[in-house]
């Protein structure tokens, strides 16, 4: 792989203060070097030189929480493959079994310098599957895989008491929903006990995709809108000593001193969705202001595709109108999506060894008529809006 020199610009490196002049230097898909101020000769010598002076560079944007190729589009019913609605309850379901690389979101990702995302399986059964991350580019998924899994899907309230309450199948209340969850993790504590005394005469799948969670070696990503879901969620999570996210968090700025005293971070979002059911009724544009100002890690989400996977740019820059101080903004959609999957080792800030996922954008990122010019996805220029010369 051609070593590649890229000259900015303004880098916002995330992990530290923005530059108004440096360089990236690009090599085997990883950030070979990043530095301020002009290069010397020795540096570009030899290497293919990519002239962004004038830009603002950044690293690839992260989407912490998508069905992204897994509830497709323009496909219809056959492409909605996100829910297993055939049994409530459904640890050993794979994300990694569904996702088709082909999905249009993929290339609208990539136009909008999404270049990672978690995605995973849909909200209609309590317990939905393990999900995992992807980078945005790329034909094979198994070659596209960051983290697999990253979590264990839960969800609780409207969707799966809606979903099964049509069929007067258990669960139509909160409490079933809970109840379900809790007995699957009882069975696994009962499993593992039989796995450790060696007594065990057979795996079952379901119950050792349980025991990733329950051994915390990935946490539970719960789906919880309203405030009393939320808190239920961190119930479960402290009976069972569980790491746990939660995600879309609608209510949780009602909580807000209750998730920072447990360290609970949240993905916030979609948060361009209308009022359409109950759950919603008390969502704001303030939600990540006030969850940031009270301590508490956020990232943005899109929830692709009820929100495009193009507009997670445009929540940050919602949130940011609201009061979200600029730095944090930023944080929401690079390195604490990153860090909330578990993979701020390889993405979210540019940084010496990391994955050479970069976005180049003609204005500032928070700035609504800002564009995204260039996206490099390990180490490749994998999207040019127009095609310029280096």
């Amino acid at each position: 792989m051609v070593e590649i020199v890229i000259l900015g610009g303004t880098i916002h490196p995330i992990c530290s203060e923005s530059m108004e002049e440096g360089y990236i230097i690009l090599k085997n898909g990883k950030i070979l070097d990043i530095g301020k101020g002009k290069p010397s000769q020795k540096v570009i010598y030899g290497r293919e030189v990519h002239d962004y002076r004038g830009y603002h560079i950044l690293p690839g944007f992260v989407d912490a929480h998508t069905h992204l190729g897994i509830l497709e589009e323009k496909m219809g019913e056959i492409g909605k493959d996100n829910n297993e609605t055939s049994i409530p309850v459904a640890p050993h379901l794979r994300a990694l079994d569904a996702v088709n690389p082909n999905d249009a979101g993929f290339k609208d990702a990539l136009r909008a310098g999404v270049t990672t995302v978690m995605t995973g399986p849909g909200s209609n059964n309590p317990v939905g599957g393990l999900n995992l991350a992807v980078k945005t580019y790329g034909t094979i998924i198994d070659q596209m895989v960051v983290k697999n899994p990253t979590g264990l899907k839960l969800a609780l309230g409207e969707n799966p008491m809606t979903a099964y309450g049509s069929q007067n199948n258990m669960p139509v209340t909160r409490m079933g929903i809970m109840a379900l969850i809790r007995e699957m993790f009882v069975r696994a504590q009962d499993y593992k006990k039989q796995k450790d005394s060696k007594k065990l005469e057979y795996r079952d799948l379901a119950m050792e995709a349980v025991l990733s969670a329950l051994n915390r070696d990935i946490p539970v990503r719960v789906h919880a809108h309203r405030a009393d879901d939320i808190v239920s969620a961190l119930r479960l999570a402290e009976e069972f000593s569980l790491r746990i996210v939660i995600e879309h968090g609608t209510e949780g700025y009602l909580i807000k001193d209750y998730l920072k005293e447990r360290n609970v971070a949240v993905a916030v979002g979609p948060m361009l969705t209308p009022r359409d059911k109950m759950e919603l009724k008390n969502r704001s544009y303030d939600t990540a202001r006030e969850l940031a100002e009270a301590g508490v890690k956020i990232a943005l989400i899109t929830d692709h595709p009820y929100n495009s996977i193009e507009h997670l740019r445009l929540s940050a820059i919602i949130a940011h109108q609201e009061g979200l101080p600029e730095k944090i903004a930023l944080e929401a959609i690079t390195s604490n999506p990153a860090g909330i999957l578990n993979i701020d080792d390889r993405i979210g800030s540019l940084k010496r060894g990391k994955d050479a996922d970069i976005v180049v954008m003609n204005g500032h990122p928070l700035d609504m008529d800002s564009k995204v010019e260039s996206v490099y996805v390990n180490g490749s220029l994998v999207y040019e809006r127009s095609h310029r010369c280096h």
